[in-house]
């Protein structure tokens, strides 16, 4: 049987759906990231698109070109109280990144890995059994 989680948004307008295990679980630490989430840095935790069911009323996107690749980088959002719900991203076609603290439960989410690293705040301290990548990952293959 697959495993199946479930989130949504601070309203809950919008819920979403996720089954199987994710293909991996990350944090990033991008200055686009920070001013995404408000916080210090973004837990993407990454699903095949057809994983990922949504459910619910005023799911918006906002569309960003990366400063470094220009790349567009796909914000899903809740269009009644603004919660980033989840990420498309033109380097990954076929992948949505659900952002970790949008499940119900995140507590079961393993971190692989830390990217751009190089943005982080000064008083990050990354363990030490996850990889740390200064800038994003490897190119898909």
């Amino acid at each position: 049987m697959a495993e199946v989680h479930e989130g949504g948004c601070l309203c809950g307008a919008i819920r979403y759906r996720v089954k199987d295990s994710p293909l991996r679980a990350g944090v990033c630490h991008c200055t686009f990231c920070q001013r995404r989430t408000g916080s210090a840095f973004g837990i993407n935790v990454h699903f095949d698109k057809e994983n990922v069911e949504v459910t619910g009323d005023g799911l918006k996107t906002f569309e960003h070109h990366s400063d470094e690749s220009n790349r567009w980088v796909r914000v899903h959002f809740c269009d009644r109280c603004g919660t980033t719900v989840m990420v498309s991203v033109e380097k990954h076609p076929g992948i949505r990144f659900v952002m970790g603290g949008t499940l119900d439960d995140p507590n079961w989410i393993k971190i692989s890995k830390h990217i751009w690293t190089r943005s982080a705040q000064r008083w990050m301290v990354f363990p030490e059994s996850v990889d740390c990548l200064e800038k994003g990952g490897p190119e898909p293959t």
